[in-house]
């Protein structure tokens, strides 16, 4: 199979043409390694590739077949190197698979590489001091978003169809709207973090996937779903498999429209614009639209000073975990300057105040659950403004403690955060463009606990009302003149 073909498809498409006969798993495995060539010395979306030890059984499953690439933490494939993004674990080699790593493998998913992911994820944009920065595919000059931003670039520019991430605080939905993709965080308990993590962040941190299209997402959630003996949060099963819900109709569903964040950050206009035109959309889809306003239960400072101090605490418990096991030093010669600040504050964080922090957690989850009692969805933009410039970031940031990063960080994500605060399910579509740079615009929809079902319906109709799919970023493997 040719590139250009390959990158024609989605994951469940490709599955397909592997079960009729039309190509097989090799051919396919060798298009996705000739599309990573292709464009990875433009984006460095991949960190590392490898000769794939899966065999799945054609036919047998919806992903079979499909190439596949992991992120570079909170999932271990044994024999293969988690380093985090981080000169602290660098070399790294896992000894076993990970639960969810298991889940791929059954999936029949072609694990061949990792994707790039900042320093322990701790970051929306995704430029290591490990492996450097990786580029956005739609303008490389811009940030591919974070954490997920090796992820959200290599499936943009044609290298997977889908690939692993994570979200602990718009990690997965962030890189969806800088990159044009579609995106979903699931519910707090959804997917088992075992058997090396009772969870991450205390519940923020969920996994799930970057895809082009609705359907993807949704099978390989089907896949990834469910808890393993431990666990420590568990969600409602759901009444059907998701990938059932994407062609059921939503009905006439009450969408509340938030137009600017919490704590006083404005939407840009062409972002609010593409937020007015979304609620039209919606309006002619038979939906309840209305602006709104959202109670988070707490003030944004204080928002802001209890993720600080959750955040942190759980940083430097795992960076003296990862210190002792590599036996290496805490300071700027294994950690870079944001990390290494916020590893400190965290180590300030007393008792008293980490459980305070836990309980404002639970103060914004029943705040959002009493929101949903009266809405189906919240519609918001994912992000209020185009992505940054590489290097945006590192401006000063040697000047931040671990408070002030953390700021900066939810200044460019401000509508993310507090869905991971609730665990409650949330996703990007990436329903509109700047009109001036062509950059896409992402669209965040969020609702209540355990509620993927409707959100997966709501995003079938939307893909269905307004498809994105021929849209392809300045690098893209499918063209004849990328590379």
């Amino acid at each position: 199979m040719r590139v250009t073909e390959y990158t024609t498809f989605d994951a469940v498409g490709l599955a397909k043409s592997v079960a009729r006969g039309d190509v097989t798993v090799a051919e396919l495995e060798a298009a996705a390694r000739e599309a990573c060539e292709v464009v990875n010395g433009r984006i460095n979306a991949v960190v590392e590739t490898w000769p794939s030890d899966d065999e799945p059984v054609p036919g047998s499953m919806p992903l079979a077949g499909v190439p596949f690439l992991i992120k570079d933490i909170g999932v271990s494939m044994a024999g293969r190197r988690t380093e985090l993004g981080s000169r602290l674990a660098a070399g790294h080699l896992a000894g076993a698979d990970s639960f969810l790593m298991r889940r791929f493998r059954r999936a029949g998913l072609v694990t061949f590489g990792r994707t790039a992911t900042p320093e322990m994820a701790y970051s929306n944009t995704t430029e290591s001091v490990l492996y450097g920065a990786t580029r956005n595919p739609w303008d490389t000059t811009l940030s591919a978003g974070g954490s997920s931003g090796g992820a959200g670039a290599a499936v943009a520019a044609g290298v997977v169809p889908l690939a692993h991430a994570t979200d602990a605080a718009g990690s997965i939905r962030v890189p969806a709207a800088h990159n044009g993709l579609f995106g979903i965080k699931p519910t707090r308990g959804r997917i088992s973090w075992g058997p090396d993590f009772d969870d991450m962040f205390n519940g923020l941190a969920e996994h799930g996937s970057l895809s082009r299209s609705v359907r993807d997402s949704a099978v390989l959630l089907d896949r990834m779903r469910g808890t393993e003996p431990g666990d420590p949060y568990t969600a409602p099963e759901p009444h059907r498999p998701y990938a059932d819900e994407v062609t059921r109709h939503p009905g006439s569903l009450r969408i509340g429209v938030l137009t600017h964040a919490w704590g006083g950050r404005r939407t840009a206009p062409h972002v609010a614009d593409a937020l007015s035109h979304t609620a039209h959309l919606l309006e002619s889809l038979g939906h309840r639209v209305e602006e709104t306003t959202v109670d988070l239960g707490v003030d944004w400072e204080e928002f802001l000073l209890a993720s600080a101090r959750q955040w942190t605490a759980n940083l430097t418990a795992q960076i003296d975990g990862l210190a002792a096991a590599f036996d290496r030093p805490i300071d700027a010669s294994t950690l870079e300057p944001p990390v290494l600040a916020s590893y400190h504050y965290g180590q300030h964080v007393s008792g008293s105040e980490f459980v305070t922090a836990l309980a404002l957690r639970n103060r914004v989850a029943r705040s959002l659950a009493r929101y949903f009692d009266g809405h189906d969805i919240l519609l918001t933009p994912t992000v209020p403004d185009s992505p940054v410039p590489l290097g945006w970031h590192a401006t000063d940031a040697e000047t931040l403690d671990g408070l002030g990063w953390l700021r900066r960080l939810f200044d460019i994500a401000p509508f993310t955060a507090p869905f991971n605060m609730a665990g409650t399910p949330a996703m990007s579509v990436p329903l509109a463009t700047d009109p001036a740079t062509g950059l896409p615009i992402g669209m965040q929809f969020a609702a209540g606990y355990g509620r993927e079902d409707l959100l997966f319906r709501l995003a079938g109709q939307l893909e269905q009302a307004s498809p994105w799919h021929g849209r392809t970023p300045a690098v893209w493997a499918g063209s004849r003149t990328t590379g």
